[in-house]
């Protein structure tokens, strides 16, 4: 079905506000059902990000007149969708999630992160960042282990003098 010009104007302002955003995942995507497309934008909803189809050559366009630097990611084959928001890393980190679920289905093939167009190496790397809260929890067990270790080297010595 032909889309409109009007049509083509409102996708061509959405893709740019896409674009535009922190934090732009590009998602191929194949064989996936409705339900599983469902699911994959109530997981991304709940962490604020918005996820839309688009025909790729919307995208190119919109991606030749987007401000990021760098070179464009090749869009492969298959239909191609945008995963988008204000958290730098959830729409990289839950379709990556998502994707380890539905291996034939769903893969990033590159994105925008801080201005610069990313390759899918370089997106996976990112996708892989644990949360924030993940993190803290990394940071308090590091300065928690040597006070630990020092806990335990005082009960051993107190027990020898005390043998």
């Amino acid at each position: 079905m032909a889309i409109s010009k009007e049509q083509k104007k409102e996708i061509a302002a959405k893709l740019d506000n896409a674009l535009a955003s922190n934090t732009t995942v590009f998602v191929s995507f194949k064989n996936i059902g409705v339900n599983d497309v469902n699911e994959l934008r109530k997981r991304l909803s709940e962490y604020g990000v918005t996820y839309f189809v688009t025909k790729k050559t919307l995208l190119k366009r919109a991606m030749e007149n987007a401000s990021a630097e760098g070179e464009q990611p090749d869009l492969g084959d298959g239909m191609v969708a945008l995963a988008f928001g204000e958290d730098q890393m959830a729409p990289a980190r839950e379709v990556f999630s998502f994707g380890k679920d539905h291996k034939d289905t769903v893969e990033i093939i590159g994105g925008i992160f801080e201005g610069k167009f990313k390759t899918q190496e370089e997106m996976m790397e990112i996708a892989t960042i644990p949360d924030m809260q993940t993190l803290r929890g990394m940071f308090a067990n590091l300065l928690n282990s040597p006070l630990q270790r020092f806990a335990v080297v005082l009960n051993q010595v107190a027990e020898k003098k005390e043998a």
